[in-house]
């Protein structure tokens, strides 16, 4: 019994990444196309929403969001969740129609076509130089500028301890958030971890559950605020895990 399930999980991780690439192949013209130019990142938005679509499905999973609050078409917002998996791209991006770009750790480069398009299209951060985190600051107000939407995963990668419900915040998206007057969406994903975590020899197929929590705004808060304010979003989605855990 044991041997099968190391086989389930071997060939199931490698279908989790032949999802990953097929689609791109086919959409590969006009992806392209759509990361010639910054204005053309809507287009490319609406077909990572296809291609996210595909992987989760693909992957036999299914899931169920609860939303506290709705997104304004065309409004600009700072979107911050718990990070557990690989997976957490792939559920933003259904969860969430407004275009937004990733700020994210730059090891995902490595990943055979995915990677070409990832270091096209989202903010990469190499959390080891400080001049690294003041340009994705910078590319960030850019893209906030534009009207698009950031997502930050403010917990500044997956836990290596598993057993972390909650890590602590970093500053970033808060301070960014404050700069730009712009609501923050927090969104709890408790199924993740479990689902397919980075694990390599673990997951299922099943439930994702999300919670879109009500907006924290931003409006008159200075930086001087934004430890108070990253505590609070973080306390909010804590609360949301352990409710789910109950």
């Amino acid at each position: 019994m044991k041997i099968l399930k190391i086989a389930f999980w071997i060939l199931w991780r490698i279908w989790f990444y032949v999802l990953m690439a097929v689609p791109i192949f086919v959409m590969l013209p006009f992806l392209l196309i759509s990361i010639i130019s910054e204005r053309g990142y809507p287009y490319f938005f609406k077909m990572a929403r296809i291609w996210a679509k595909i992987i989760l499905f693909g992957m036999g999973f299914y899931y169920i969001v609860k939303r506290e609050q709705k997104l304004i078409k065309g409004k600009s917002y700072m979107i911050v969740a718990n990070h557990t998996s690989m997976t957490d791209i792939m559920l933003t991006l259904v969860l969430v129609k407004n275009p937004f770009v990733f700020v994210g750790k730059k090891e995902l480069v490595k990943i055979p076509l995915f990677g070409f398009f990832y270091k096209r299209t989202c903010i990469l951060v190499d959390r080891s130089s400080s001049k690294s985190k003041n340009e994705v600051f910078k590319r960030a107000q850019n893209r906030l500028n534009q009207g698009l939407s950031i997502c930050i995963f403010p917990e500044g990668g997956v836990p290596d301890d598993e057993s972390i419900l909650l890590d602590e915040f970093k500053d970033g998206a808060f301070r960014l958030a404050i700069e730009h007057q712009i609501p923050i969406v927090p969104i709890v994903y408790p199924d993740n971890k479990e689902r397919f975590s980075y694990t390599f020899l673990s997951g299922s197929p099943g439930k994702m559950r999300a919670k879109i929590l009500p907006f924290v705004e931003t409006e008159g808060l200075t930086t001087d605020h934004r430890k108070e304010l990253r505590d609070k979003v973080r306390a909010m989605i804590l609360n949301g895990l352990l409710e789910y855990q109950k």
